[in-house]
């Protein structure tokens, strides 16, 4: 055993990486932080957007026959307007040969306009009763029903029987839509239409006292003389003989601007005005009716009487409700874009993601088939010896058990340990252990403390062969790994090769988790990528590479903190092939811990973005550069980044589905996507040879474990967009993971 030291001199205290780590914890809150509120603004918005939509709080009951004892007789047999000036409930109605026209259920982009444009053609004012959730959708569809000089009134934000609900909810939906309404066009009113009102007549003990509240806020209730009914879509000409009063009676009268199909309702308004002025009709709005009343005019004086008082009901919005109200509108903006935004974007994750599936499926077959064939063949045996390099800090669990599987080799090897600056005493447990399993091929290398990266470079330069094998200090080789895996470099195109890496301690349910993965999601993966000529990593546990391939991309970069993915995308990009080579497993120790797996996994799929923007000109070369950068680069992207950071969203619509729409419909859905994860995991597991009990974990990997994966990933975004930097991390290791004997 040969052991090499670097003088010595005073070292430093905390060591580099110590100091990064440190910097790295620091700087890492506020980005968990921000990932967690990006993930919650998308939740709100969802259910912002379903509330609008009535699919979150909505209530569907109507009440009808219940008595009407305890309302006054006054009320019940009065007009359709009902106020409470002085505490006092008295009704209004409306005078002779006066329409009030009312419309309830809008704005509606489609058919409000309409009636908007028929109205100020003839010349007639109305008054709108209106949904604040549809207030707040089109905005500006009630700014110019202002400003055309109608009327607005409130008809509760969801459209719910307020008889059925708390004294909490009816406050929330007056306020709502006062905000709503403060929102769009800078007012609030005083007037109010329940839905599914009709008449005085109808009103009974349990929508009394909700009259009876809200008139001792100064609401005025608004109850209808006349129904046109043309919700029924009965026909032009019922629709308006059902609206005209009778014995030039005045009224208030029913029409919908929403609601449903209003083609009818346009096609019938213009003859109803004609109709109604043809025999001396007056169209007022319901500021008018009380107006008219408080004056005692006469009834029936020019076409758009009460037109002067038409903003009575109205009160300027100022102060905190119309800066909420503005707020609340440009929410409901964002939510009415944002929503079939990520709608859409779950149909194409959704799709890639069954695309990926099965085109892994396809190729992971085809490449199983080709490798295995009796006669393939990389080229002529090789045997000669090759270098391993082992990059620790530490180590001191593990260093051993590394050592211990290199010296069961059924090759001949080199053992090159690098001590980057470890002060648990890995070096000496490394010597220590080289003596006592007589392996005189082992060096220990001592350097200060400078990082993965440069240990392995450190590694490269003092290899003595001309192929390399690089593994981690957890990580422990089964005999035939190293023959296994250096034998595609019979092939002078192969420039480096990828192991297969395998989850030895899974016996705790994080490493359960973690061993699916590995199967289904890396080395499935890596066939696929293999047979495409643009595999994006080499994994750090098990990875054998030509000494001058290395050394041409000036070997492992500090640029990323995924060296591995740098590297490979640098060979890829000096024209050399990168191949998969199944056979040759590695047992590593998987992180133990839910902290220490977000670090690995942080520093992974952040390093993975870094490597993929540093090569991204590969995406205008030519020749192999250009071929993985117009092949390998896109899937990478799609499949690594893209797809997993929008996966939320098949989680988030299912949960809102199952909670809000339709649990059954959701519930098959999400297990119609579990079966074709579980038909892909137990094919990878096939073609590995692993014990299929472990995939009774995956439903709750789906549950737990995925989206812990998506808050790292959002993480990591954030971390790219706002320009962090981490650090190569050191992981705690157990050293449990002694022997591939027993692993499987």
């Amino acid at each position: 055993m040969t052991t090499t030291t670097p003088s010595r001199g005073r070292r430093r205290a905390p060591s580099r990486m110590e100091r990064a780590a440190g910097k790295a914890a620091a700087l890492q809150r506020p980005r968990v932080i921000l990932a967690l509120l990006l993930l919650l603004a998308l939740v709100c918005v969802m259910l912002l957007d379903g509330y609008l939509r009535a699919e979150v709080g909505g209530d569907q009951r109507v009440r009808t026959g219940a008595s009407s004892s305890d309302v006054p007789d006054d009320i019940l047999d009065g007009g359709p307007i009902v106020t409470f000036r002085g505490g006092q409930a008295t009704t209004v109605s409306v005078p002779d040969k006066t329409i009030a026209l009312t419309f309830d259920d809008g704005p509606n982009p489609t058919w409000t306009p309409q009636v908007l444009a028929i109205l100020e053609q003839y010349d007639v004012p109305a008054t709108f009763f209106l949904v604040g959730s549809m207030v707040s959708r089109y905005p500006g569809i009630v700014k110019d029903m202002v400003e055309q000089g109608h009327e607005v009134g409130i008809h509760t934000f969801t459209h719910v029987d307020l008889s059925y609900q708390s004294d909490t909810r009816v406050r929330r939906e007056m306020e709502q839509t006062q905000l709503a309404l403060a929102g769009a066009a800078g007012i609030t009113t005083t007037l109010f239409r329940a839905p599914y009102s009709s008449e005085t007549d109808a009103i009974d003990n349990y929508s009394w006292p909700v009259y009876k509240k809200l008139g001792q806020d100064g609401y005025t209730s608004v109850f209808v003389d006349t129904d046109s009914d043309d919700w029924k879509r009965p026909g032009v000409s019922k629709i308006v003989q059902w609206a005209t009063p009778k014995k030039n009676k005045g009224a208030s009268v029913l029409f919908h601007d929403a609601g449903g199909e209003r083609s009818q309702t346009i096609k019938a308004l213009p003859e109803y005005i004609e109709k109604m002025r043809a025999k001396g009709y007056t169209f007022t709005t319901i500021s008018g009716v009380i107006e008219k009343q408080r004056q005692q005019a006469p009834a029936g004086a020019v076409p758009g009487a009460g037109a002067s008082r038409l903003q009575a009901a109205h009160r300027e919005a100022t102060g905190a409700i119309l800066y909420e109200g503005r707020a609340l509108v440009a929410a409901v903006a964002v939510a009415e874009w944002a929503v079939p935004t990520l709608s859409v974007g779950l149909m194409v994750v959704g799709v890639a993601v069954m695309g990926r599936f099965g085109m892994m499926l396809v190729l992971a077959r085809r490449h199983y088939r080709l490798r295995n064939r009796r006669r393939f063949s990389w080229g002529p045996p090789l045997t000669g010896p090759v270098s391993v390099i082992v990059p620790a800090y530490n180590e001191k669990e593990c260093i051993a058990n590394t050592l211990t599987s290199l010296a069961r080799s059924t090759h001949p090897i080199e053992v090159i340990v690098v001590d980057d600056g470890s002060t648990d005493g890995t070096s000496e447990i490394a010597r220590a252990a080289a003596d006592e399993l007589g392996m005189p091929d082992v060096r220990v290398i001592r350097q200060e403390n400078a990082g993965k990266p440069a240990a392995l470079n450190n590694g490269v330069r003092s290899a003595r062969h001309d192929i390399v094998v690089m593994m981690d200090g957890d990580t422990v080789f089964e005999p035939d790994t190293v023959r296994r895996l250096v034998q595609p470099f019979a092939d002078p195109e192969v420039g480096a090769v990828a192991g297969n890496a395998k989850v030895g301690n899974r016996d705790t349910v994080i490493g359960a988790w973690q061993h699916i993965e590995y199967v289904m999601g890396f080395n499935l993966d890596r066939r696929m990528y293999d047979l495409l000529r643009c595999m994006p990593t080499i994994p750090g546990a098990i990875g054998a590479f030509r000494r001058e391939a290395v050394l041409q991309v000036g070997g492992m970069s500090e640029d990323t903190l995924a060296e591995d993915t740098d590297i490979t995308i640098a060979l890829h990009r000096a024209g050399w092939r990168v191949v998969y080579q199944e056979h040759a497993r590695a047992w590593t120790e998987a992180p133990g811990s839910l902290k220490q797996l977000w670090s690995q996994r942080y520093r992974w799929s952040y390093g993975t973005m870094q490597a993929l923007w540093k090569h991204r000109k590969s995406l205008t070369d030519k020749g192999p550069s250009g071929r993985f950068g117009r092949v390998g680069m896109p899937l990478v992207v799609l499949f690594q980044v893209v797809t997993p950071v929008f996966a939320p969203l098949i989680d988030v619509f299912t949960a809102y589905s199952m909670i809000f729409i339709d649990l059954k419909a959701a519930l098959l859905a999400w297990f119609a996507v579990l079966g074709v994860q579980l038909v892909c995991a137990a094919y990878a597991f096939r073609l590995d040879r692993e014990k299929y009990r472990y995939l009774l974990m995956m439903p709750l990997q789906q549950l737990a474990y995925r989206q812990m994966m998506y808050l790292v990933l959002i993480h990591s975004c954030v971390t790219a967009l706002t320009g962090g930097r981490l650090r190569w991390q050191k992981l705690k290791r157990t050293g449990e993971v002694g022997t591939p004997a027993g692993a499987g």
